[in-house]
Protein backbone atom coordinates (compact mmCIF):
# COMPACT_ATOMS: atom_id res chain seq x y z
CA UNK A 1 0.00 0.00 0.00
CA UNK A 2 2.50 2.66 0.44
CA UNK A 3 4.30 2.41 -2.40
CA UNK A 4 0.92 2.20 -3.95
CA UNK A 5 -0.08 5.52 -2.26
CA UNK A 6 3.35 7.08 -3.05
CA UNK A 7 2.90 6.26 -6.94
CA UNK A 8 -0.46 8.13 -7.03
CA UNK A 9 1.10 10.92 -5.01
CA UNK A 10 3.99 11.54 -7.62
CA UNK A 11 1.27 11.43 -10.48
CA UNK A 12 -1.30 13.50 -8.58
CA UNK A 13 2.11 16.33 -8.51
CA UNK A 14 2.84 16.11 -11.87
CA UNK A 15 -0.88 16.69 -12.57
CA UNK A 16 -1.29 19.74 -10.75
CA UNK A 17 2.44 21.05 -12.61
CA UNK A 18 1.01 20.37 -16.15
CA UNK A 19 -0.08 23.35 -18.28
CA UNK A 20 -3.36 23.17 -21.14
CA UNK A 21 -2.28 20.81 -23.69
CA UNK A 22 -0.02 22.02 -26.25
CA UNK A 23 1.54 24.14 -23.20
CA UNK A 24 5.00 23.49 -22.48
CA UNK A 25 6.16 23.11 -18.65
CA UNK A 26 9.30 23.89 -17.42
CA UNK A 27 11.35 21.64 -14.94
CA UNK A 28 10.37 22.05 -11.78
CA UNK A 29 11.46 21.01 -7.94
CA UNK A 30 10.35 17.41 -6.85
CA UNK A 31 7.36 18.05 -4.52
CA UNK A 32 6.95 15.65 -1.32
CA UNK A 33 3.24 14.38 0.01
CA UNK A 34 3.33 17.30 2.27
CA UNK A 35 2.69 18.77 -0.69
CA UNK A 36 -0.79 17.73 -1.83
CA UNK A 37 -1.92 18.19 1.82
CA UNK A 38 -3.61 21.02 3.13
CA UNK A 39 -1.17 24.04 3.60
CA UNK A 40 0.02 24.37 7.20
CA UNK A 41 1.63 27.44 8.69
CA UNK A 42 1.79 31.69 9.62
CA UNK A 43 0.41 34.05 7.61
CA UNK A 44 1.08 37.89 9.75
CA UNK A 45 -2.42 39.29 7.96
CA UNK A 46 -4.97 39.06 10.92
CA UNK A 47 -2.44 40.13 13.50
CA UNK A 48 -0.91 42.79 12.24
CA UNK A 49 -2.53 44.14 8.61
CA UNK A 50 -0.52 46.95 7.41
CA UNK A 51 0.43 47.98 10.57
CA UNK A 52 4.39 49.16 11.53
CA UNK A 53 5.48 46.45 13.31
CA UNK A 54 5.11 44.01 10.26
CA UNK A 55 8.73 44.12 9.27
CA UNK A 56 11.48 41.59 8.61
CA UNK A 57 12.00 41.53 12.34
CA UNK A 58 8.84 40.39 12.99
CA UNK A 59 9.23 37.64 10.37
CA UNK A 60 12.52 36.44 11.16
CA UNK A 61 11.04 36.27 14.61
CA UNK A 62 8.16 34.07 13.65
CA UNK A 63 10.49 31.74 11.72
CA UNK A 64 12.34 31.10 15.06
CA UNK A 65 9.25 30.69 17.07
CA UNK A 66 8.52 27.84 14.57
CA UNK A 67 10.96 25.31 16.12
CA UNK A 68 11.27 26.98 19.69
CA UNK A 69 7.56 26.39 20.13
CA UNK A 70 6.95 22.82 18.30
CA UNK A 71 5.05 24.00 15.72
CA UNK A 72 7.84 22.71 12.89
CA UNK A 73 7.24 19.24 14.52
CA UNK A 74 3.73 19.54 14.38
CA UNK A 75 3.51 19.95 11.04
CA UNK A 76 3.20 24.15 10.18
CA UNK A 77 6.27 24.95 7.71
CA UNK A 78 5.23 28.04 5.48
CA UNK A 79 6.14 31.56 6.90
CA UNK A 80 4.16 33.97 4.86
CA UNK A 81 4.41 37.40 3.90
CA UNK A 82 1.23 38.75 3.19
CA UNK A 83 0.25 42.69 2.07
CA UNK A 84 2.15 45.89 2.28
CA UNK A 85 6.02 43.76 1.37
CA UNK A 86 6.60 45.79 -1.69
CA UNK A 87 7.46 48.81 -2.65
CA UNK A 88 4.73 51.77 -3.92
CA UNK A 89 6.33 51.55 -7.05
CA UNK A 90 8.02 49.14 -9.25
CA UNK A 91 12.17 49.92 -9.82
CA UNK A 92 12.99 51.61 -13.53
CA UNK A 93 12.66 48.24 -15.21
CA UNK A 94 8.87 47.51 -14.15
CA UNK A 95 10.46 44.62 -11.25
CA UNK A 96 8.54 44.52 -7.83
CA UNK A 97 10.84 45.94 -5.14
CA UNK A 98 10.57 45.39 -1.56
CA UNK A 99 9.67 48.22 0.83
CA UNK A 100 13.11 49.29 2.35
CA UNK A 101 12.22 50.37 5.81
CA UNK A 102 10.30 47.23 6.31
CA UNK A 103 12.57 44.85 4.79
CA UNK A 104 15.92 46.78 4.36
CA UNK A 105 17.94 43.48 3.53
CA UNK A 106 15.91 42.45 1.11
CA UNK A 107 12.96 39.22 0.38
CA UNK A 108 15.73 36.89 -0.88
CA UNK A 109 17.32 37.39 2.02
CA UNK A 110 14.50 36.96 4.30
CA UNK A 111 13.77 33.58 1.99
CA UNK A 112 17.22 32.23 2.52
CA UNK A 113 16.66 32.93 6.55
CA UNK A 114 13.87 30.62 6.49
CA UNK A 115 15.01 28.02 3.95
CA UNK A 116 17.81 27.29 5.95
CA UNK A 117 15.51 26.77 9.30
CA UNK A 118 14.05 23.88 7.20
CA UNK A 119 10.64 25.93 6.05
CA UNK A 120 9.25 27.15 3.43
CA UNK A 121 8.85 31.26 2.00
CA UNK A 122 5.37 32.24 1.29
CA UNK A 123 4.99 35.87 -0.37
CA UNK A 124 1.39 37.83 -1.92
CA UNK A 125 0.08 39.66 -4.73
CA UNK A 126 -3.06 40.70 -6.61
CA UNK A 127 -4.41 39.80 -9.59
CA UNK A 128 -5.03 43.50 -10.43
CA UNK A 129 -3.19 46.51 -11.24
CA UNK A 130 -2.55 46.67 -7.04
CA UNK A 131 -3.20 45.04 -4.06
CA UNK A 132 -5.84 45.10 -1.75
CA UNK A 133 -4.45 47.57 1.03
CA UNK A 134 -3.33 50.03 2.41
CA UNK A 135 -4.38 52.96 -0.16
CA UNK A 136 -2.55 55.67 -0.83
CA UNK A 137 -3.23 58.06 -3.52
CA UNK A 138 -5.85 56.36 -4.52
CA UNK A 139 -3.53 53.23 -4.93
CA UNK A 140 -2.19 50.40 -2.76
CA UNK A 141 1.29 48.18 -3.82
CA UNK A 142 1.84 47.34 -7.12
CA UNK A 143 -0.55 44.66 -8.49
CA UNK A 144 0.32 41.35 -10.78
CA UNK A 145 -1.74 42.01 -13.63
CA UNK A 146 -0.36 42.31 -17.12
CA UNK A 147 3.20 41.47 -15.13
CA UNK A 148 2.24 37.92 -14.50
CA UNK A 149 5.95 36.60 -16.17
CA UNK A 150 8.24 39.04 -14.98
CA UNK A 151 6.52 38.96 -11.14
CA UNK A 152 6.70 35.04 -10.95
CA UNK A 153 10.36 34.84 -12.30
CA UNK A 154 11.35 37.71 -9.60
CA UNK A 155 9.38 35.43 -7.28
CA UNK A 156 11.54 32.38 -8.72
CA UNK A 157 15.02 34.48 -7.75
CA UNK A 158 14.27 34.70 -4.46
CA UNK A 159 13.29 30.98 -3.87
CA UNK A 160 9.41 31.86 -2.94
CA UNK A 161 7.94 28.68 -2.44
CA UNK A 162 3.98 29.78 -2.08
CA UNK A 163 1.96 32.49 -3.92
CA UNK A 164 -0.83 33.86 -2.28
CA UNK A 165 -2.71 35.73 -4.92
CA UNK A 166 -5.77 37.89 -4.11
CA UNK A 167 -8.47 39.75 -6.05
CA UNK A 168 -8.46 44.00 -5.42
CA UNK A 169 -8.44 46.41 -8.71
CA UNK A 170 -9.27 43.78 -11.04
CA UNK A 171 -10.58 45.38 -13.60
CA UNK A 172 -13.53 43.67 -14.07
CA UNK A 173 -11.03 41.24 -16.36
CA UNK A 174 -12.56 37.68 -16.40
CA UNK A 175 -10.70 35.88 -12.74
CA UNK A 176 -10.57 32.74 -14.86
CA UNK A 177 -7.93 34.55 -17.57
CA UNK A 178 -5.99 36.16 -14.48
CA UNK A 179 -5.57 33.56 -12.56
CA UNK A 180 -4.56 31.26 -16.03
CA UNK A 181 -2.33 34.07 -16.74
CA UNK A 182 -0.08 33.61 -13.34
CA UNK A 183 -0.46 30.36 -13.20
CA UNK A 184 1.19 29.74 -16.22
CA UNK A 185 3.82 32.24 -15.43
CA UNK A 186 4.51 30.23 -12.08
CA UNK A 187 4.82 27.28 -14.11
CA UNK A 188 7.15 28.62 -16.58
CA UNK A 189 9.22 30.08 -13.83
CA UNK A 190 11.53 27.49 -13.14
CA UNK A 191 10.66 26.66 -9.52
CA UNK A 192 7.79 24.82 -7.83
CA UNK A 193 5.41 27.17 -6.55
CA UNK A 194 2.27 26.77 -4.44
CA UNK A 195 -0.72 28.39 -5.88
CA UNK A 196 -3.23 29.62 -3.54
CA UNK A 197 -6.03 31.77 -5.11
CA UNK A 198 -7.64 34.70 -2.61
CA UNK A 199 -10.78 35.14 -4.70
CA UNK A 200 -12.95 35.65 -2.15
CA UNK A 201 -15.66 32.81 -4.13
CA UNK A 202 -17.67 35.47 -5.97
CA UNK A 203 -17.07 33.81 -9.39
CA UNK A 204 -17.16 30.27 -7.56
CA UNK A 205 -13.81 28.88 -8.04
CA UNK A 206 -14.51 25.47 -6.79
CA UNK A 207 -15.53 24.81 -10.10
CA UNK A 208 -12.34 25.56 -12.16
CA UNK A 209 -9.87 26.17 -9.97
CA UNK A 210 -8.48 22.55 -9.63
CA UNK A 211 -8.89 21.92 -13.27
CA UNK A 212 -6.10 22.56 -16.01
CA UNK A 213 -5.05 25.60 -16.80
CA UNK A 214 -5.04 26.22 -13.40
CA UNK A 215 -4.36 23.51 -10.96
CA UNK A 216 -4.26 25.84 -8.21
CA UNK A 217 -3.60 24.42 -4.79
CA UNK A 218 -6.06 26.19 -2.85
CA UNK A 219 -9.16 28.52 -3.43
CA UNK A 220 -10.72 31.08 -1.14
CA UNK A 221 -14.04 29.96 -1.08
CA UNK A 222 -15.30 32.97 1.35
CA UNK A 223 -15.00 36.35 2.15
CA UNK A 224 -12.40 37.38 4.66
CA UNK A 225 -12.73 35.88 8.37
CA UNK A 226 -12.47 38.58 11.35
CA UNK A 227 -11.80 37.39 15.06
CA UNK A 228 -15.39 37.08 16.05
CA UNK A 229 -17.59 33.67 16.40
CA UNK A 230 -20.62 35.09 14.01
CA UNK A 231 -17.52 35.52 11.64
CA UNK A 232 -16.01 32.17 11.97
CA UNK A 233 -19.77 30.82 12.15
CA UNK A 234 -20.53 32.51 8.84
CA UNK A 235 -17.75 31.24 7.00
CA UNK A 236 -17.56 27.30 8.12
CA UNK A 237 -21.35 27.15 6.93
CA UNK A 238 -20.74 28.87 3.19
CA UNK A 239 -17.12 26.48 2.77
CA UNK A 240 -18.69 23.18 4.50
CA UNK A 241 -21.31 22.18 1.83
CA UNK A 242 -18.37 22.14 -0.98
CA UNK A 243 -16.70 19.11 0.29
CA UNK A 244 -17.36 17.53 -3.43
CA UNK A 245 -15.00 19.65 -4.61
CA UNK A 246 -11.99 19.52 -2.51
CA UNK A 247 -9.40 16.78 -3.10
CA UNK A 248 -5.86 15.66 -2.68
CA UNK A 249 -4.02 18.31 -3.89
CA UNK A 250 -6.53 21.05 -4.37
CA UNK A 251 -8.36 22.28 -1.61
CA UNK A 252 -11.12 24.88 -0.31
CA UNK A 253 -10.18 27.40 1.85
CA UNK A 254 -12.27 29.69 4.40
CA UNK A 255 -9.52 31.81 5.34
CA UNK A 256 -6.39 31.98 7.75
CA UNK A 257 -7.51 31.00 11.31
CA UNK A 258 -7.86 33.31 13.85
CA UNK A 259 -6.73 31.25 17.03
CA UNK A 260 -5.39 33.38 20.01
CA UNK A 261 -5.96 36.65 18.58
CA UNK A 262 -8.21 37.18 21.17
CA UNK A 263 -11.74 37.50 19.94
CA UNK A 264 -13.26 34.09 20.96
CA UNK A 265 -13.13 32.40 23.46
CA UNK A 266 -11.01 29.23 24.07
CA UNK A 267 -14.03 26.96 23.31
CA UNK A 268 -14.54 28.71 20.24
CA UNK A 269 -11.34 28.72 19.45
CA UNK A 270 -11.32 25.00 19.56
CA UNK A 271 -14.11 24.62 17.76
CA UNK A 272 -12.55 26.75 14.84
CA UNK A 273 -9.72 24.61 14.79
CA UNK A 274 -11.96 21.36 14.64
CA UNK A 275 -14.15 22.58 12.23
CA UNK A 276 -11.07 23.88 10.12
CA UNK A 277 -9.27 20.62 10.17
CA UNK A 278 -12.21 18.11 9.16
CA UNK A 279 -12.94 20.46 6.53
CA UNK A 280 -9.34 19.52 5.51
CA UNK A 281 -8.77 23.48 5.21
CA UNK A 282 -5.15 25.27 4.78
CA UNK A 283 -4.00 25.65 8.86
CA UNK A 284 -2.83 28.77 8.44
CA UNK A 285 -1.59 30.51 12.02
CA UNK A 286 -2.71 33.98 12.12
CA UNK A 287 -1.51 35.28 15.53
CA UNK A 288 1.96 36.86 16.73
CA UNK A 289 3.68 33.96 17.48
CA UNK A 290 5.85 36.13 19.41
CA UNK A 291 3.43 36.61 21.91
CA UNK A 292 0.99 33.94 21.72
CA UNK A 293 -0.90 32.48 25.13
CA UNK A 294 -0.10 29.06 26.23
CA UNK A 295 -3.65 27.93 25.84
CA UNK A 296 -4.10 29.30 21.89
CA UNK A 297 -0.42 27.22 21.28
CA UNK A 298 -1.97 24.26 22.97
CA UNK A 299 -4.82 24.43 20.76
CA UNK A 300 -2.55 25.38 16.87
CA UNK A 301 -0.34 22.49 18.50
CA UNK A 302 -3.12 19.41 18.96
CA UNK A 303 -1.08 16.90 17.12
CA UNK A 304 -4.29 14.87 16.91
CA UNK A 305 -6.82 16.97 15.46
CA UNK A 306 -4.13 18.23 13.10
CA UNK A 307 -3.97 14.53 11.72
CA UNK A 308 -7.68 14.56 10.40
CA UNK A 309 -6.46 17.81 8.46
CA UNK A 310 -3.62 15.91 6.99
CA UNK A 311 -4.70 12.52 6.59
CA UNK A 312 -3.60 11.48 2.98
CA UNK A 313 -6.67 9.76 2.15
CA UNK A 314 -7.54 13.97 0.70
CA UNK A 315 -11.37 14.42 1.88
CA UNK A 316 -12.67 16.85 3.48
CA UNK A 317 -15.63 16.20 6.01
CA UNK A 318 -19.06 15.84 4.98
CA UNK A 319 -22.17 17.27 6.68
CA UNK A 320 -24.82 14.54 7.65
CA UNK A 321 -26.56 16.87 9.79
CA UNK A 322 -27.54 20.45 10.21
CA UNK A 323 -30.75 20.50 12.01
CA UNK A 324 -31.16 22.41 15.52
CA UNK A 325 -28.11 24.10 15.42
CA UNK A 326 -25.79 20.81 15.93
CA UNK A 327 -24.09 19.85 12.88
CA UNK A 328 -22.08 16.49 12.32
CA UNK A 329 -19.17 16.39 9.91
CA UNK A 330 -17.59 12.64 9.50
CA UNK A 331 -14.22 13.05 7.47
CA UNK A 332 -13.28 8.98 6.06
CA UNK A 333 -9.88 8.87 7.07
CA UNK A 334 -7.16 6.24 5.18
CA UNK A 335 -6.67 3.45 7.30
CA UNK A 336 -10.25 2.94 6.95
CA UNK A 337 -11.33 4.22 9.91
CA UNK A 338 -13.36 8.05 10.14
CA UNK A 339 -13.32 11.32 12.23
CA UNK A 340 -16.60 12.68 13.34
CA UNK A 341 -16.89 16.37 14.53
CA UNK A 342 -19.88 17.24 16.48
CA UNK A 343 -20.90 20.94 16.93
CA UNK A 344 -23.16 23.19 19.13
CA UNK A 345 -23.35 26.66 17.22
CA UNK A 346 -26.65 27.94 19.63
CA UNK A 347 -26.22 29.61 22.95
CA UNK A 348 -27.54 26.87 25.28
CA UNK A 349 -26.00 23.74 25.80
CA UNK A 350 -27.49 20.78 24.26
CA UNK A 351 -27.98 17.20 24.74
CA UNK A 352 -26.77 15.11 21.71
CA UNK A 353 -27.01 12.09 20.50
CA UNK A 354 -25.43 10.39 17.18
CA UNK A 355 -25.96 6.94 16.14
CA UNK A 356 -23.68 4.98 14.51
CA UNK A 357 -25.37 4.60 11.31
CA UNK A 358 -25.45 8.09 10.85
CA UNK A 359 -21.95 8.41 10.86
CA UNK A 360 -22.05 5.71 8.28
CA UNK A 361 -21.15 2.64 10.52
CA UNK A 362 -22.80 -0.48 10.93
CA UNK A 363 -25.08 -0.43 14.50
CA UNK A 364 -23.94 -3.42 17.60
CA UNK A 365 -20.46 -2.95 16.30
CA UNK A 366 -17.45 -2.44 18.51
CA UNK A 367 -15.22 0.51 17.78
CA UNK A 368 -12.35 2.18 19.26
CA UNK A 369 -13.38 5.66 20.26
CA UNK A 370 -10.40 8.17 20.92
CA UNK A 371 -11.66 11.75 21.82
CA UNK A 372 -9.07 14.19 20.19
CA UNK A 373 -9.51 17.13 22.54
CA UNK A 374 -8.94 14.90 25.68
CA UNK A 375 -6.63 12.40 24.10
CA UNK A 376 -8.39 9.07 25.21
CA UNK A 377 -9.55 6.01 24.40
CA UNK A 378 -12.42 4.30 24.56
CA UNK A 379 -14.37 1.13 23.09
CA UNK A 380 -17.37 2.27 21.80
CA UNK A 381 -20.57 0.97 19.66
CA UNK A 382 -20.09 3.92 17.06
CA UNK A 383 -22.75 6.27 18.87
CA UNK A 384 -21.65 9.48 20.21
CA UNK A 385 -24.16 10.71 23.27
CA UNK A 386 -22.17 14.23 24.69
CA UNK A 387 -23.51 17.29 26.45
CA UNK A 388 -22.33 19.95 24.13
CA UNK A 389 -21.72 23.65 26.07
CA UNK A 390 -22.75 26.94 23.56
CA UNK A 391 -20.22 26.74 20.57
CA UNK A 392 -18.29 24.04 21.40
CA UNK A 393 -17.34 20.87 19.26
CA UNK A 394 -16.28 17.37 19.85
CA UNK A 395 -13.88 15.41 17.79
CA UNK A 396 -13.95 11.64 17.69
CA UNK A 397 -11.50 9.16 15.35
CA UNK A 398 -13.07 5.95 15.27
CA UNK A 399 -12.18 2.53 13.79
Amino acid sequence: MRNHLATTLRSAIVGTLMCAAGIATAPVQAADTADLLPQMGFNNWNSTHCRAEFDEAMIRGIADKFETLGLKDAGYRYVNVDDCWANWQRDKDGHLVPNPKRFPSGIAALADYIHQRGLKFGLYSSAGTSTCEPLQEDRGFPGGLGHEKDDAKTFASWKVDYLKYDNCNNQKIDAHKRYTDMAEALRSSGRSIFFSMCEWGENKPWLWASKPPVNAGSWRTTGDISDNYASMLKIFKENVVLDKYAHLGHWNDPDMLEVGNGGMTDVEYRSHFSLWSIMASPLLIGTDLRTIKPEALKILLNKDVIAIDQDPLGVQGHQVRDADGIHVIVKPLKDGGRAVAVFNEGDAAKDVTVAATEIGLKAGGSYTMRDLWAHTDAKGDGSIKTKLDPHATVMYRIK
